[in-house]
């Protein structure tokens, strides 16, 4: 049980660093760059496209840390420390999902049809839209760190626990 808890942490925490490290990669890397150096509307539909892409892989992420919560859970005692990564993993869940099925498409579907940020009714949409964005991603990203923290305590005691003996 010991190795397969293991096991199970370090996908977790694979998961975790695909998922924030591509957030990081593109809003802290890709975007800027994107955004400053190709012109409007070509460089937002670039990013649009990278950002809907991403999307799928951020839910498959925390798909993934999802179902190894369930899978400790089932394997050893549930302590508060579970519980809390596993109700944190579910909020950041549901801030991936919020994004990539509600607030990417209305961003996409507002800049297809000639949206500017801050300009007019869907341009004041579009600015809201991406403040959601931003928000729900600094919640993931907070989210993510904690879990990332509360794993390594965990592992810490798990390394305090009896060995099974080998057969």
């Amino acid at each position: 049980m010991r190795r397969l808890r293991l096991s199970l942490v370090t996908v977790a925490l694979l998961a975790i660093a695909l998922w924030i490290g591509g957030m990081v990669a593109l809003g802290a890397i890709a975007a800027p760059v994107v955004f400053g150096t190709v012109p409007a509307p070509t460089s937002a539909d670039a990013m649009t496209i990278v950002f809907r892409r991403f999307d799928k892989l951020a839910m498959a992420c925390v798909v993934i840390v999802l179902a190894v919560e369930a899978g400790l859970a089932l394997t050893s005692k549930v302590t508060r420390v579970d519980v809390a990564r596993g109700v944190l993993a579910a909020i950041a869940c549901i801030c991936v999902i919020v994004v990539g099925v509600f607030v990417s498409p209305l961003i996409e579907a507002l800049h297809r049809g000639g949206a500017i940020r801050g300009l007019g009714p869907d341009g004041l949409e579009l600015e809201s839209a991406h403040r959601w964005a931003e928000r729900l991603g600094t919640v993931e990203l907070v989210i993510a760190a904690i879990l990332v923290a509360l794993h390594v305590f965990s592992l810490g005691r798990l390394s305090h626990e009896p060995r099974e003996k080998e057969v």
